[in-house]
């Protein structure tokens, strides 16, 4: 078959390398100037390793990407090292990642450890997370727990994750974050772009051709059963637009975008199945990285943040404490970043106009700082970055086979009840492969 996949992410490689090693012929359109999608990274001159535009790792059981990395010959690029994860309570940063930590943290009296305890055993021994969609995280852990742990240890999580719907958001979904979790976490030897620039190396070495820069305006079925996609004209010279390319015919054609930009993409969709789009609802993520000339933190990694009027932001990740400094030209990486709805102001903000309200907070976190710490810094901003599953999710989502013949749909938004990430980028991009091998 002659096949399309629309976005170079890492759901589209790996759909991409299976459908090519199965004697197909695929095109890709990426609208980047690289692929990578949100996986994708950066690299300053000083830098002997690219960084993430948003903060990555895996976990020791992210079996679907780990056997991806296997079977291109990549593997001996991935290491797992142990960094620190921690909760930010009263001004002061705790380590919160181990049975150990966690009967040592000062903050809970211990029946509130001990129902913290219980219930996070149980969430990493149970499977039936069709049960725990039925209700919402917010009302399972203070039932569970008690108001007091919910509070401190994970209301601040579902808060920086989905700001004002963190009580929508169903109780898979955290099910599903502990379930999975390890406390070794996985990277790869350059960054995330080196592991995205190996699988693109392999998929081109089987023939596929990647199409960057690509912007896909329109994707229509045809008469003869054939799907016509449609390309943007590039600008000419001069600033003149030249002709819109011919369309492009496929027998087949993924799509892994959002399910907005699916609904623009193909407004011959029915009724009943754009509808189902519109509701799936996201965050969008932003998030400010700066290369400092000192350590922010004392060998935190991660450290999730409570609401308050007085942080401007919930995610404090030091990577410089994950992977070693001597990769980023000895500079100290540290991440500020949000989830937030795509509405939101911080889209529209200026890097400075950021700054100027992100950089007077990091001395709660270090006494010690100073503004002329920052030797460099960095904006990236995504509209679509976290999905959002209120009750009953799994009866919302779309499958993956559109209603359309030949057209597929592969995102984030599918990957229920698992949690948005490179790991089910590649397990949604090969079940979207082998569906269009078999129908």
């Amino acid at each position: 078959m002659n096949i399309a996949i629309i976005g170079a992410g890492v759901a589209g490689l790996a759909a991409a390398y299976d459908l090519a090693g199965a004697g197909h012929q695929v095109t890709m359109f990426e609208a980047a100037p690289v692929t990578g999608g949100l996986a994708a990274g950066f690299k300053s001159e000083r830098w002997d390793w690219h960084l993430e535009h948003f903060y990555h790792h895996w976990f020791e059981s992210d079996h679907d990407i780990l056997n991806l990395i296997d079977q291109i010959g990549a593997r001996d690029k991935v290491f797992f090292p142990r960094p620190i994860t921690s909760l930010y309570v009263d001004g002061q940063i705790y380590p919160f990642d181990s049975p150990l930590r966690a009967l040592l943290f000062p903050k809970l009296p211990l029946i509130p450890k001990i129902r913290f305890g219980l219930s996070t055993l149980y969430l990493r021994l149970t499977k039936n997370w069709r049960h725990l969609e039925k209700e919402t995280a917010h009302e399972w852990l203070k039932r569970t727990l008690g108001q007091q742990a919910y509070e401190i240890v994970w209301e601040p999580l579902l808060v920086g994750k989905f700001g004002d719907y963190y009580k929508e958001v169903n109780m898979a979904w955290l099910w599903a974050r502990v379930h999975k979790r390890s406390y070794k976490l996985g990277y790869f030897k350059g960054g995330f772009q080196a592991f995205v620039d190996t699988l693109t190396q392999t998929v081109r070495t089987q023939g596929v051709r990647i199409c960057l820069n690509a912007n896909i305006t329109n994707i229509a079925s045809q008469p003869d059963g054939s799907l016509h996609i449609q390309e943007a004209s590039t600008p000419a010279s001069a600033g003149a637009q030249t002709e819109p390319p011919a369309p492009q015919a496929f027998d087949r054609v993924l799509v892994t975008v959002s399910p907005q930009l699916l609904a623009r993409l193909v407004p011959a969709l029915p009724d009943d199945y754009l509808a189902s789009l519109k509701k799936l609802k996201s965050m969008g993520a932003v998030v400010v990285i700066l290369a400092l000339n000192h350590s922010l933190t004392e060998g935190h990694y991660w450290i999730n943040l409570p609401k308050d009027e007085n942080l401007p932001f919930l995610a404090l990740v030091e990577h410089t404490n994950y992977i070693d400094r001597r990769h980023y030209g000895n500079d100290h990486i540290v991440y500020c970043g949000d989830y937030l709805p795509p509405e939101h102001e911080y889209f529209t903000l200026s890097k400075d106009e950021l700054l100027a309200r992100f950089l007077p907070v990091l001395a709660r976190f270090n006494p010690n700082f100073d503004e002329s710490w920052v030797k460099e810094s960095w904006l990236f901003r995504a509209k679509y970055a976290q999905p959002v599953p209120p009750v009953n999710h799994s009866a919302n989502i779309p499958p993956l086979q559109t209603p359309i013949p030949g057209l597929y749909w592969a995102s984030m938004s599918q990957v229920y009840p698992w949690d948005r990430g490179t790991n089910y980028a590649v397990e949604i991009g090969r079940r979207a492969a082998r569906l269009m091998m078999n129908n």
